[in-house]
């Protein structure tokens, strides 16, 4: 277990790797100057140019690479180029309200997600198991940029029972965006759960349980559902990882102070460290949630324990 961990670990190495190799490169390729944005347009060349040799914008692209790389491993991402703070400070101070609103969008799409699942396997071809085929197709289609702006013209244009922007003033403000984000993770964790119970509920000790006599709501949520959820635990901790790098649009949609926004906005204002900062702690925050996720699924499942004890 402990090689596989080790092994899992040395994977995010090359990964993040390439990341940043992509990231580096876009940026790299942008017509847009650094240090012209920094001084502004009526800058002179000469105060510019100096600018750019301090920074190293004169060198190669692979030296620049090279030592932009060795920063990063610092957890130096250098300094934002609209505030002059450091790009790891405005991450960190961010962060939190991204974690909070992928947790709780998490939480509901498991309370929303899994029962829905049950309950349509256990009824399979059911008014209620089309119309839950229905419901997950329609939240795995449905654009988050268009569902977030029906819910704020429904909820707080027309209705007022929800406001439409914002984090602090009461819970009321993460009703909407929490909806919004957690849709697409409901579908996916209603059709996990669904297709997983509907093969474990034709199993031989399913119906060894049955003809013992055992309730059926003992044999759904003891028998079936406990070892259902092995790869529904799978599903939950990719979902939760995909919601951290895809609240992006949402934080946009509802003014939500995290890091999704903050990467809007350093796009909107060119501010290439910040990007580039905030790319790279997706990845890093999606690589470590993917491990966490192969880590779990080989504890809960015996099978992956007794091969790699």
């Amino acid at each position: 277990m402990l090689q596989y961990i080790l092994r899992r670990i040395l994977l995010i190495i090359p990964v993040m790797l390439g990341v940043s190799v992509i990231v580096f490169s876009i940026m790299a390729m942008t017509p847009s100057d650094p240090a012209r944005l920094m001084l502004g347009e009526r800058a002179p060349a000469e105060q510019v140019q100096a600018l750019r040799e301090r920074l190293g914008l004169d060198q190669p692209v692979i030296v620049q690479y090279v030592r932009w790389l060795s920063r990063v491993v610092q957890l130096d991402f250098g300094r934002s180029i609209r505030s002059g703070r450091p790009v790891l400070e405005e991450i960190l101070q961010r962060l939190p309200a991204t974690i909070e609103l992928a947790l709780l969008a998490t939480l509901v799409s498991i309370v929303i997600g899994v029962p829905i699942g049950v309950l349509s396997a256990t009824r399979p071809n059911s008014a209620i198991d089309h119309s839950a085929t229905v419901l997950a197709f329609t939240g795995l289609a449905m654009p988050v940029f268009w569902q977030g702006l029906m819910m704020i013209l429904i909820f707080s244009v027309l209705l007022g029972w929800l406001p439409s922007s914002g984090r602090l003033g009461g819970w009321q403000h993460y009703v909407l965006p929490t909806l919004t984000l957690a849709t697409s993770a409901v579908a996916a964790i209603t059709r996990m759960t669904r297709s997983t119970m509907l093969e474990i509920l034709t199993q031989d000790y399913i119906r060894t349980a049955r003809s013992k006599g055992a309730i059926e709501r003992a044999i759904v949520y003891r028998h079936a559902l406990s070892n259902a959820l092995i790869p529904v635990v799978t599903v939950i901790g990719l979902q939760f990882g995909g919601l951290l790098a895809g609240a992006v649009i949402t934080e946009t949609i509802f003014a939500w102070p995290g890091i999704g926004r903050l990467a809007v906005d350093a796009i909107s204002a060119k501010d290439f460290p910040v990007v580039q900062g905030v790319v790279i702690m997706f990845a890093l925050t999606y690589a470590l949630v993917n491990l966490i996720v192969d880590v779990t699924y080989a504890y809960l499942d015996p099978r992956l324990r007794t091969r790699y004890e």
